[in-house]
């Protein structure tokens, strides 16, 4: 087979970025746009030994889990990769990802699995579902200013202003930003020349409350530099909901988003919103559990999915088990949402966040939701536990002893909440709340958390693959799974989030 050339091949399953997969004269084939069930006729792209990549020319006879997604260029676009699939089949090959990874990365067998897994958690409506977006700004072949998404593994933005993801407003707020860059001569930022003033729009909103933010990410170290800034600012303010306007300065050539330093131009330097938990055994509403109102601001860590967000705190909050007696370590907290729904629950809760602003906002809801039983460090979790563990080690600690810590290297400790709180607690905690990013725990803290020996782990994972990873070395170092569950918090897209408890074997 030579590049280019054309072939028909079925489509029996889908990629880790959401195109199809299937087998063509023994070579395993990506086809993007390509689902599960369907006939397509495709051409190579890109031929290896035994795989290779092909665009898809033709849907020869299309599968029955085959829909028309409601966005027109959801097959363009980056940001929706299962549109076109079924929501119901959506949630099965999702599932299926789970227990694949934990069978070939975990070594878990597929019976256990069986037995312990239960049905993954889907939405009512996988659609409008996002409290957050980051839109890319540029510049199309004609010159025009364009907002929307980059289509996948590509830096090239589709013009898109209307996400069926996204919340509603983001439309309105998106076009009164391209028409004021538009009507006042203001340039994108191209990524090639390093030159133009907008980067990005970061949009948020409280789905509970209405509010609104927006910040513009520019290549400016200067806040001001936005010229006729008080005109826009007047045009997003007649917007319903609006709370906050600010800048973001980036100025660095590089593929990350934010900046560090954040500026309020029109508002307050942050929104509120308010998640439920409730009691997972109950079927469905009226609510059974308790709320709690979180600031968010636009460097905040906070899950883009509230509905979802409320089944999948509800579960991490089952599997802990608390009664009120309990120690907590909750590590990558960020803004301390997991922390301060166990704080309701538990004894004391420590939350360790790397991001000093994410620390400051969970201060902050703590204060505000009048939780005093919470205490938050600042730091990589990889670095803060084993420092800790390993002081109070050295300092030959014994299980009685019960006065106020001494851990320098734990900055950003809160040592007025709770001066006699036990180290000794801290040190064995009961309860062990792991939520990190895609890349999964460090060696360093997973090491940690053994020599802790905390009776419970609940894992929640964005990646199951680094999951699966991460159970492989907690079980062999004396911990046994006893849950293990999904929750689809991203629809349309391959993305899927999963819980497991884990006890110590007996």
């Amino acid at each position: 087979m030579k590049k280019n050339d054309e072939f028909e091949i079925d489509i029996t399953d889908i990629g880790n970025d959401g195109e199809g997969i299937g087998k063509y004269e023994g070579m395993t084939f990506f086809i993007k746009g390509g689902l599960p069930g369907d006939r397509v006729l495709a051409g190579a792209t890109k031929l290896k030994k035994t795989y290779g990549y092909a665009r898809l020319v033709k849907v020869l006879k299309p599968s029955p889990f085959r829909v028309t997604p409601l966005c027109p260029i959801a097959e363009k676009c980056g940001g929706c990769q299962l549109q076109s699939l079924d929501y119901k089949k959506q949630l099965e090959l999702k599932e299926r990802k789970i227990t694949e990874n934990l069978i070939r990365i975990g070594g878990i067998s597929p019976e256990f699995i069986s037995e312990k897994m239960d049905p993954i958690i889907g939405m009512d409506n996988p659609f409008r579902y996002r409290n957050k977006a980051q839109y890319p700004v540029g510049t199309d072949k004609n010159g025009n200013v364009i907002a929307g998404f980059y289509a996948g593994r590509t830096h090239s933005i589709i013009p898109n202003t209307k996400c069926y993801l996204g919340a509603e407003e983001n439309e309105a707020i998106l076009g009164t930003i391209l028409s004021y860059m538009k009507d006042n001569y203001v340039p994108a930022y191209d990524e090639t020349t390093g030159k133009g003033l907008i980067r990005h729009v970061l949009i948020r909103k409280g789905f509970t409350t209405g509010e609104l933010m927006v910040c513009l990410i520019i290549n400016s170290d200067k806040k001001e530099e936005l010229p006729n800034q008080q005109q826009l600012i007047n045009k997003l303010t007649e917007i319903p909901g609006m709370k906050s306007v600010s800048v973001n300065i980036n100025t660095e050539n590089t593929n990350v988003i934010m900046g560090t330093e954040v500026h309020t131009v029109w508002g307050d330097p942050t929104i509120s919103d308010v998640i439920h938990v409730r009691d997972m055994q109950k079927d469905g509403y009226p609510f059974t559990g308790y709320s709690l109102i979180f600031k968010i601001s636009p460097l905040s860590f906070y899950q883009v999915n509230p509905v979802q967000t409320e089944k999948l705190y509800s579960l991490a909050l089952e599997y802990a088990g608390l009664t009120g007696k309990e120690s907590v370590w909750d590590l990558y907290c960020g803004i301390g949402t997991i922390s301060l729904f166990m704080a309701r629950r538990a004894k004391q809760v420590y939350g360790v966040e790397i991001v000093p602003q994410a620390i400051a906002d969970a201060k902050e809801n703590a204060k505000r939701n009048g939780i005093a039983n919470a205490e938050f460090f600042v730091g990589k979790a990889e670095e803060v536990l084993p420092a800790f563990y390993n002081e109070l080690q050295d300092n030959n600690l014994s299980a009685k002893e019960s006065s106020p810590a001494k851990t320098p290297k734990m900055n950003g400790m809160d040592r007025e909440k709770s001066p006699e709180r036990s180290k000794a607690q801290m040190l064995h905690p009961d309860v062990i709340v792991v939520d990190p990013p895609r890349k999964g725990c460090d060696e360093a803290c997973l090491s940690t958390m053994l020599k802790m020996r905390p009776d419970r782990i609940v894992y929640v994972s964005c990646d199951s693959a680094t999951l699966a990873r991460d159970l492989k070395i907690l079980c062999d170092g004396g911990y046994e799974i006893k849950k293990i569950r999904g929750v689809d918090q991203f629809g349309h897209t391959v993305h899927v989030e999963t819980v497991v408890l884990l006890t110590i074997t007996p």
